[in-house]
């Protein structure tokens, strides 16, 4: 014969149960989560992912609206002289003096030279628009995800190291300037030691910018000095 079970006597009423809990599976940070996303066939998140990210490219609309009117302008001077011609009407009066001046005057013609100086100028100019990217405001964020890319305003970042620097102990005014490459901060102190002030500002400033999720980190420049005498 089997003994009989023991059973718990029942709880009263209004008193709270504990339930069981179904725990999700934690997925690692290491090789299992690699190993994991490579048979998904999706590569793993990171907040570093994408590493260092280019500048972002201008349109360059104004230069290039420029120089297509310029160049249908022209075009359409010429087009319109060469069709004259065709029409046994005579040759416009201004490219006859020009072709008379290019005859005329030799090389080393003081407006010969302007003019080729011009010329070569507007030339270089057009390169470097085409070789540079532009947008020098907008400085270029982590990319966290591969089809999202994003862009920071320098404004912006002027904005955020300022108002975090204010908020350092003993600091009175400060300006902020930031580039590709450095960021650099002036700040007024009216009270404590410049050195202490200087410390924590770095330190603050630091922390702010890498919270900034820059591509491109800035390095830091940090000067404190005391207000002058007002006079």
């Amino acid at each position: 014969m089997s003994e009989p079970r023991a059973t718990e006597p029942p709880e009263p009423e209004g008193t709270t149960q504990r339930l069981p809990v179904l725990q999700k599976p934690q997925t690692g940070t290491g090789p299992d989560r690699s190993a994991q996303a490579a048979g998904d066939g999706t590569p793993p998140a990171s907040e570093n992912e994408g590493g260092r990210e280019g500048r972002f490219w201008s349109a360059r609309r104004v230069p290039a609206g420029i120089v297509a009117l310029l160049l249908l302008g022209l075009t359409g001077l010429f087009l319109y002289d060469i069709v004259s011609v065709r029409a046994d009407r005579p040759v416009m009066s201004w490219r006859r003096e020009l072709a008379r001046q290019l005859a005329r005057r030799p090389l080393d013609d003081t407006w010969v030279l302007v003019g080729a100086g011009v010329a070569a100028a507007l030339g270089l100019w057009l390169l470097v628009l085409a070789a540079t990217p532009g947008l020098r405001h907008v400085l270029p964020m982590r990319r966290t995800h591969a089809d999202v890319r994003a862009g920071l305003d320098r404004d912006a970042a002027v904005t955020a190291l300022r108002d975090r620097a204010m908020e350092v102990a003993g600091v009175q005014s400060v300006r902020v300037r930031v580039r590709r490459r450095r960021a650099n901060a002036r700040a007024l102190s009216h009270f404590r030691e410049l050195d202490d002030v200087r410390a924590d500002l770095e330190a603050v400033l630091t922390d702010a910018i890498g919270g900034l999720g820059l591509s491109r980190p800035p390095s830091l420049s940090v000067r404190v000095r005391r207000p002058g005498r007002k006079e």
